[in-house]
Order: C-alpha cells, then structure tokens, then sequence
C-alpha cells in the first residue's frame, strides 16, 4: 500500500516503469543488505528518514483535502519517485534482512525468500493503485496506513540509535502486538467509515 500510494501521482504507464526500477533496485540493495547484513544496525538514519517521509505523505494528503487537487507528476517527477520508492524499500528491509538472517545460515534460503518477498510486494503494489483508482473514498485509508507505517519506521530507527548510544533507556518501542492491532484498526473501521459514507 505504500508503495501504490508513492507512485499513484505518476501517469499509469510510468506507474508501471517506476515498480520495475523499484524492483530491480530493491534487489540490488537487498542483495548487498545480506552480504552486509552485519552493518544494517547503524543504518537506523535510513528508518528515520523513511519513516519522516511517510508521515509527510501522509501529512500532505489530508492537508490537500477539500483543496483543489495538486497535479499529477509527470517525467520529471519519475526518477525522484524511483529513488524514494528505494530508501522507504531499504527502511523496510533493515529490520526484516537482521531477523531473516539471525534465524537461517544458509544463505541460499535466504535470498530465496527475500527475492520472492519483492516480487510478491511489487504485484500487489499494482494491484492496490488499481484498487485505489476504482475506490477513491479509501484512499484515506491508505494514507492513514502509510502515516501509521511511518511511525513503526521512526520509532525503530529511533529505537536501533538509542542502542548503539548504549541509551536504552531513550528507546521507544512499538510492539508487534499494538501495531498489528492498529493496522487491523485503521483498515476496518477506515474502510466501513468510507463505505458507508459513500453509500
């Protein structure tokens, strides 16, 4: 959903371009995160970043409500999505590549599973702008997700910084369980709120 929501403001045929180049990228850095995977844990700069961005896109979409609606992006705005749609795929990945690579050795299976996992999340990605295109009132819902997404990303970049400080003390953790139950939140009660309004 957060990858639909950052290339939805591109025309539909370089929506398609830029989940390509997301996908070749997202290999290429996920293909050096497990090489590195040792040195992941000081990249919490890249979650902060990702998680910020996140919360702007959000931020900016609920503050164009009832404004008129910006334009859509056009070439020049290609190459820029491309490239935030690669930092925001590295910030997922931090945390997901350590915990792949702590539970397996065999880096084969690893590689597998983080190859498919692109794959799989790219189609999807197309699939949602689609959803979207067809149910515009859910956009909110989205964009409630991806400021929701944002926040994870933050607090774990803030969370992987304190550690290396040796401040644990200053950490702030989300835990699975709370965000789970959001996400559950936000999509149910988002999604009947905007049917029923549009009903």
């Amino acid at each position: 959903m957060v990858l639909a929501v950052m290339v939805r403001p591109l025309p539909p045929a370089l929506r398609r371009k830029a989940l390509l180049y997301g996908v070749l990228g997202a290999y290429l850095l996920r293909g050096l995160a497990l090489l590195f995977a040792v040195y992941l844990v000081p990249l919490w700069w890249v979650q902060v970043l990702g998680g910020l961005y996140l919360l702007y896109l959000m931020r900016q979409h609920f503050r164009d409500q009832g404004a008129k609606a910006p334009p859509r992006a056009q070439a020049h705005g290609f190459w820029r999505v491309v490239l935030l749609l690669n930092l925001v795929d590295l910030a997922f990945a931090v945390d997901s590549i350590l915990a792949v690579v702590a539970f397996s050795q065999e880096f084969l299976w690893v590689f597998l599973g983080v190859a498919l996992g692109v794959l799989f999340i790219r189609l999807l990605a197309g699939s949602v702008v689609a959803w979207m295109e067809g149910h515009p009132g859910l956009e909110r819902v989205a964009y409630a997700l991806v400021g929701w997404a944002g926040l994870k990303l933050l607090l774990e970049g803030e969370n992987a910084l304190a550690h290396l400080l040796h401040r644990a003390d200053l950490a702030f953790h989300l835990p699975k369980p709370l965000f789970w139950a959001g996400t559950l939140l936000i999509l149910v009660g988002g999604g009947f709120l905007a049917l029923r309004r549009h009903a």
